[in-house]
C-alpha cells in the first residue's frame, strides 16, 4: 500500500492530510470504563491524541487537551469530546517550556479538582540523513518536547493524582529499532520507555500505575510535516501488515491502560505496530 506524496510545514494539520486519518469519530463506542474521571492529554489536538480524547470522552472522562498552536484541530477535537457529553478544556503553548508544563497541570487541577489520567503524547521529529545536519537547537528542542516535558508533567501532576491514577507515556517502535535519520527522536522515545518503567516502580506504593504504548507507523500530521514526500509515499509499507495504522486503532490500548481493567498492569509497554515486534 502506498500513500499519496504530500508535504506540510510542522506541526501539520489534519485538514491537509490525504487520506484523512480515522480517529474513531464514527466508530468508537464507549462503555463507561472511565466514568467520572479526568484526563490530561498532550498533543490531544490531532493524531493519536485526538483519537484518545474521543475514546476517553465516550468512556465518560472529562479531558484537557494540550497542544502547540493548531487551534482548528484542537477545537475540532474539543467538539467531539463535548458531543460525547463531557467537558473539554483547551490549553495551547510550548511543551519545551517547563513552566508551561506546570501551567497545563495547574489548569487541569483548577478545572477538574483532580487528575486521574495523564497521557504524555505530544512529540516532535525531523528527518536528517547526516548527523552533522541536525542543528544543536533542534536536538535540544526534541529532547525538551518529547522527554523532558514528560518529567515536568508527571512531577507537577503527582500532588493532584491519587490511588488508582494512571500515567501513560507514548514511546515508539523506534526506541527498539531506531531509524538512523530520526536519531534525536529515537533517543527520546527510548527515554520515554525507560522513564515509564522507572516511574512504575517509584509510584506503585502510591497506587499509581505507569505504562507506555509503542506505536509503529500511525497516520498522523507528524508524518507529512516531518518526512520527505518520497518517504511519506512508502510510510507503513515495511511492516508485516503492509500499511500504516490509523489513530483509532491505537486509542483502545490507552483506554485499557487508563481503566480499572488494567488494575494489575504497570511497567508494561504495549506494541501497536502492525506486526513488527518490539524487544
Amino acid at each position: 500500500m502506498s500513500m499519496p506524496k504530500q508535504q506540510q510545514d510542522p506541526p501539520g494539520t489534519t485538514a491537509a492530510m490525504d487520506p484523512k486519518p480515522d480517529h474513531g469519530e464514527e466508530s468508537y463506542r464507549g462503555s463507561g470504563r472511565l466514568s467520572g474521571r479526568t484526563a490530561v492529554i498532550t498533543g490531544g489536538d490531532s493524531g493519536i491524541g485526538r483519537a484518545v480524547a474521543i475514546a476517553f470522552a465516550r468512556e465518560g472522562a472529562d479531558v484537557l487537551i494540550a497542544y502547540l498552536d493548531e487551534h482548528e484541530d484542537a477545537e475540532d477535537t474539543a467538539a467531539w469530546v463535548e458531543k460525547a457529553g463531557r467537558r473539554a478544556v483547551l490549553v495551547s503553548g510550548d511543551l519545551a517550556d517547563p513552566a508551561h508544563c506546570r501551567a497545563i497541570i495547574a489548569t487541569a487541577a483548577k478545572e477538574f479538582g483532580h487528575i486521574d489520567v495523564l497521557v504524555n503524547n505530544a512529540a516532535f521529529q525531523a528527518t536528517h540523513e547526516r548527523l552533522e545536519d541536525v542543528p544543536d537547537e533542534e536536538w535540544d528542542r526534541t529532547l525538551a518536547i518529547n522527554l523532558s516535558a514528560y518529567f515536568h508533567l508527571v512531577k507537577a501532576a503527582l500532588p493532584h493524582m491519587g490511588k488508582g491514577g494512571s500515567i501513560i507515556g507514548t514511546t515508539s517502535v523506534n526506541s527498539d529499532t531506531p531509524k538512523p535519520n530520526l536519531a534525536p527522536y529515537d533517543v527520546t522515545k527510548a527515554g520515554v520507555a525507560n522513564l515509564s518503567a522507572a516511574l512504575a516502580q517509584l509510584l506503585a506504593e502510591r497506587g499509581i500505575r505507569v505504562n507506555s504504548v509503542a506505536p509503529g507507523p500511525i497516520w498522523t500530521p507528524l508524518i507529512p510535516s516531518t518526512m520527505p514526500p518520497e518517504q511519506v509515499e512508502q510510510f507503513g509499507s515495511d511492516v508485516p501488515m503492509g500499511r500504516p495504522g490509523q489513530p483509532a486503532e491505537v486509542a483502545p490500548v490507552y483506554v485499557l491502560l487508563a481503566s480499572d481493567e488494567a488494575s494489575y498492569v504497570s511497567g508494561a509497554r504495549i506494541a501497536v505496530t502492525g506486526g513488527k515486534p518490539i524487544l
